[in-house]
Formats: C-alpha cells, structure tokens, sequence
C-alpha cells in the first residue's frame, strides 16, 4: 500500500521527464545568430589598426574626420584591401589650402569621403602582383568610393618605377597585414566626382573660377586686366574707347564723373564689374566676398548700375579668412549680407596711396559708405591704414587689388561693421572719468584761490 503510494510521483516524473526530452530532439536545431558586419569586431593585427598607429598621420586623421571607421571595418570583414597612403607632405603642404579647407568642410563630408575611399581597392595587390614594364599592359582596378562610376584606379610600371594612377610609388608593402596592405604613395589621388563638386562650389553665375596663378597682368592704359588682343577687321572702330583713352590714371586723379541719370551712359558699369570680380578670382583669397555680391545679393548688378550711371566707388574687400570668422547670427537676419557689404563700399575712387597720404596728414579721416549714415574711420598704424575702432578693426594689407578709374578695390584683413552694433557693453566709465577729471582740478583751483586769499588777508593783519 505504502509502496503504491510513494511510487505514483515518481513514475510521473520519469514520464514527463522523457517527454520533454523527446520533444526537445524534434525542435529544429537554432544556429547561433552571426554578428551583423555593422558591428564587426577588428583585430588588433587589422590593417586599419596599423593605419590609426602607422606614420601616415595626415591620412589616419582624415578617416576619423571622415567617420569612415564603420565603413572600412564593414570592408576588411568582407575581404582583403589595399590602401594607397599619401604622405603627410602630400596632405599638408602640397596640397592646396583652398581645397583643403573645401574639405574639411561640415557640408562637403561626401566628398571628403569619396577621396579617401577612393585610395583603398578591395583587393589584396602586393609589389609581386604589379604589371610588369615589358608586358605593358596596364591593370585598372575599382576602388571602394561609391561615386566613382568607370573611374578605375590605374597601377602601371614606369622606368622601372611603380605608378598608381598619376602617383609615384615611393614605398611598396610599407604595411602588411593579413586583412590587407598598405602602399605608400607621393601624391594625393583625386577623383572626378571631387574635382567636380569642388569646382562647382568656386564657380559663379557669369564668372568662372579658376585656381589662383598670382596676381594679374593689367594694362597701364585702360588699368584693366591684359587680354589677347583680337584681331582687328579693316576699317573697324578703335579698341580703346575716346573716353577711357583721355581720362586721367588714378595715380593722378579720377575720372571726371558726368551727371548721373545723364542721357548717355558713357561708362560699361557690368563689364568693369565683371573684370573685377574675375580680378579677385585670379588674385585668391576673395572667393567668399565674390561669391557674396554674385550669389547671395544683387550687389553685382547693383554696383555695374552705379558705374554706368558715372559714379565711382572703393570696395573695402575683407579676405577669406575674415568672411569666415561671420557667425551665423550676423547673416541669419534677413538683409544682414546686404548691410554689411554696403559699409565696405566708399562712394568715392582711393587707392592706398591716396589714403595713406590722407591719414598721414589729418589723422583720423571719416570715408562716407552706402550704409548711411554710417561712415568708416581710417588712421595710420604700423605704416598702413587701419579701418575702423578697437578690436573691430582691419589693415589693409592687399593694396590696389583693382584699379580702374572708376572701381578701386583695396583688401582689409577683417570684417567691419558700425560703431554703434558692436556687441561690447557701452563704456560709459570712460566717458564718465573724462568728465570728471577737469571737474577735480576746478575745485582744487577754486580751493587754492581760497586758501591764497585767506593766506593774504592774514598776512594784511599781522602787518597792521
């Protein structure tokens, strides 16, 4: 009896026990889930480990600039790659600041992307893979960046010297891995998407941009930028305009200007703008100030109507590293643009001589500015001309950019805005302890009459 009891309990449980197990042998066999490649682990004997620790310090500072890490570690989980590292001369001072800084640009970070993934092949290619001179035979290999359609990357041989592209290579199998390997090469590889996106960034509407070669040739007759001479039909009107032929240079005087909104516009206002600004191109270093009156306002046009009407003006250009000190709070206004190129223009023709000769003699002289009633005050300081006040002020530094009788543009070393919006609080001490200071000496004047003149009525006494 005892023995039934007990024993029930335990035949149940070895019944459930077996089923289970039976039913834990019919379930399908569940495979441990793999690591998505998103989060792939690199080993420390990785390639782009060696690339972070490796010499070529430049370029492992443009991955990490790039955000390309996850992409590249996503790339050598899939296969084997071969990096062509420029060197840091080649990144630093080869390369061209203006593009550079095209690049290191928060919204060029695609391009920036697309150039360095344009270095690296998913393929292993060791010196022993390289084509040999004697077969010359070319191999064109496609390289990791995305938007470079056909672009191929070109490895050759060259008198016995390894190319990549149009890049020398200056040490082969620098780095081995077993992910990849790491070429050193002298120069940087652009691609065409890059260039293309880099020359659409400098280019205008009317103008096109160029690299800047050093300042321009200009004509002494017509103070305009040399161009070869067309060819001259029989019997066809002189080059030179009558006008432009009589007038006076600007190291003498300017033009005389005839009455504006006259019957005859005797000056090409949009020409001698547009020659301007191709000046500033070709100069370099005042892309930013072109692209502003071309792009962002009708200042262009607007100037071109003004020259043609007969009026004169100075441009007050700030350099590109002045315009990119502007916070996004000084352009975000509407009209903001508008307003501050408007007090960099001088509705009168100076060149620096002229100015500086001004400033030598008066000191401080006031130049009336399209901002009205604003006016910008120049002086003399360290041999040059200084604009403006305090630590809101510029130099000029790039005298006589342009010179052509009627547009003079000289270029300064900083934004300049009105005295009155300057952020700083009003300093009201200073003009408080001017006050005061003529006050103090008054009362001690007025208390040493007194005291003299007690002094000498004493004195009358004792002698009585």
């Amino acid at each position: 009896m005892d023995s039934q009891i007990y024993g029930v309990p335990n035949l149940l449980f070895f019944t459930l026990f077996t089923f289970l197990a039976v039913a834990t042998s019919a379930l399908p066999e569940t495979t441990p889930a793999k690591p998505s490649t998103s989060g792939a682990q690199i080993n420390s004997n990785s390639v782009l480990v060696a690339l972070l620790d490796s010499h070529y310090t430049e370029l492992s500072e443009l991955v990490e600039k790039a955000l390309l890490l996850q992409t590249l570690e996503e790339a050598v989980s899939r296969h084997n790659i071969t990096i062509f590292a420029p060197r840091n001369e080649a990144l630093e001072r080869d390369l061209d600041p203006e593009f550079k800084r095209f690049l290191l640009e928060p919204g060029n970070l695609k391009s920036l992307q697309n150039l360095l993934l344009f270095h690296m092949i998913p393929s292993r290619i060791e010196s022993k893979h390289w084509p040999v001179e004697m077969n010359k035979k070319p191999v064109y290999y496609s390289s990791l960046c995305p938007d470079a359609g056909d672009e191929k990357i070109l490895l050759k041989e060259r008198n016995g010297q390894k190319v990549v592209s149009m890049a020398r290579v200056i040490k082969s199998d620098d780095i081995i891995r077993p992910d990849g390997i790491i070429h050193g090469i002298e120069r940087l590889l652009i691609p065409k998407s890059v260039q293309q996106d880099f020359n659409a960034r400098r280019s205008l509407r009317a103008t096109s941009a160029v690299l800047p070669e050093g300042a321009p040739v200009v004509d002494p007759r017509t103070h305009r930028l040399k161009k070869p001479a067309p060819p001259v039909p029989v019997g066809a009107p002189p080059v030179l305009p009558i006008y432009d032929a009589m007038a006076p240079g600007p190291s003498l005087a300017p033009a005389p200007a005839p009455g504006p909104g006259g019957p005859r516009h005797h000056f090409d206002g949009e020409s001698q703008v547009k020659d301007f600004i191709q000046t500033l191109l070709h100069y370099g270093g005042y892309n930013e100030l072109a692209d502003i009156l071309v792009n962002l306002t009708s200042l262009a046009s607007e100037m071109g109507r003004l020259v043609s009407e007969g009026y004169v003006l100075t441009v007050l250009a700030p350099n590109d590293e002045a315009m990119a000190k502007l916070t996004t709070d000084q352009l975000s206004e509407p009209g903001a643009p508008e307003q501050i190129m408007y007090y960099h223009l001088i509705p009168e023709y100076q060149t620096e001589e002229s100015m500086y000769n001004s400033v030598r003699r008066f000191g401080k002289v006031k130049y009336d500015t399209l901002r009205l009633p604003h006016k910008v005050v120049a002086e003399e300081a360290d041999g040059s001309v200084k604009f403006g006040q305090g630590e809101g002020s510029a130099y000029l530094f790039d005298p006589d950019i342009y010179t052509d009788g009627r547009i003079s543009v000289q270029g300064i070393d900083g934004v300049l805005f009105p005295a009155e919006e300057s952020k700083d609080a009003p300093k009201a001490a200073p003009v408080a302890k001017v006050v005061s200071k003529p006050r103090r000496g008054k009362l001690l004047e007025m208390a040493c009459s007194m005291l003299g003149a007690v002094g000498q009525d004493s004195h009358f006494s004792t002698c009585h």
